[in-house]
């Protein structure tokens, strides 16, 4: 495995959640790395779990003593599943691979190049109406890392490798190959970023972790057109909870229901940045 400044570098910002985990169902627990989310499936004992996205850069130990906690010592997950691999998705990944031997990690056809030395992503772009964080984003990495062997990509249908009843929904926009995370039983969903219930571009609610309904964070959108498609998509499977990528788990359904519909019937207004050089191109 490669190493890159998108797992190297570590980015000096945080939230008054960081290092905190909330349970949200008996099987669904969200555990907040400095501003984002990682999520772990799997009931407290359990010998087999996933843990979905890696975190900020070097905050390997802080997610494997909460796996612990949770889990066990010496119990790495089954596999890891990636909504996306931004920096602060993936940030973790290769210092946890080398912990946790032979854990494969799965990701969209279309985000494997990200995660194989490919590809890089785009530049943030710290031009963009928004907050203090937006303006900060030049310092954020947009480097591909390369995991080898150890990637692989999701079913072609849509089942997730070790997550029984879930579905994986193909939601790009905020990348190419974003993935959400879908079970019928309960509609819980894992949205990554296709929307997020903090203000991510402004430095004050992201420290304070303030509920909002928003859509994805602005400076590293690139396609606003494929987003708006992408949550109009997630609000159709009326989800009853949902883990965002950033911001604070929601289990109310009317609150979730109806923001998700105010987005989506106001997403231009609400969630595409009146100027910047992705709404420009």
């Amino acid at each position: 495995m490669e190493r890159s400044s998108s797992t190297e570098r570590f980015q000096p910002i945080t939230s008054q959640n960081s290092n905190v985990g909330v349970e949200v169902t008996s099987d669904l627990y969200c555990y907040t790395v400095q501003i984002v989310n990682v999520i772990f499936y799997g009931k407290p004992g359990d010998e087999e779990w996933v843990l979905i996205d890696a975190g900020m850069p070097k905050s390997s130990e802080k997610i494997m003593e909460a796996a612990a906690a949770r889990f066990g010592p010496g119990r790495p997950p089954k596999a890891i599943i990636l909504t996306h691999a931004h920096f602060d998705h993936v940030g973790a990944l290769i210092d946890l691979l080398e912990e946790w031997k032979d854990v494969p990690v799965y990701a969209h056809e279309s985000e494997y190049a990200f995660i194989t030395g490919q590809q890089d992503y785009p530049k943030p772009d710290a031009s963009v109406e928004g907050g203090m964080v937006a303006k900060m984003s030049f310092m954020f990495p947009g480097e591909s890392i390369n995991i080898g062997d150890r990637a692989h990509v999701l079913p072609t249908d849509h089942s997730i490798p070790y997550m029984p009843g879930w579905k994986w929904v193909h939601t790009p926009g905020h990348t190419a190959g974003h993935i959400s995370l879908f079970r019928e039983t309960d509609h819980a969903l894992i949205a990554g970023d296709a929307f997020v219930t903090v203000k991510q571009d402004a430095l004050y609610k992201v420290i304070t972790q303030e509920l909002e309904m928003n859509g994805p964070p602005r400076y590293l959108t690139p396609d606003w057109e494929s987003t708006e498609l992408s949550v109009k998509n997630l609000a159709a499977l009326q989800p009853e909870l949902a883990i965002t990528g950033h911001g604070v788990p929601v289990t109310d359904m009317t609150w979730l229901q109806t923001n998700l519909r105010q987005l989506t019937s106001d997403f231009k207004e609400l969630a595409v940045p009146d100027h910047g050089k992705f709404v420009e191109e």
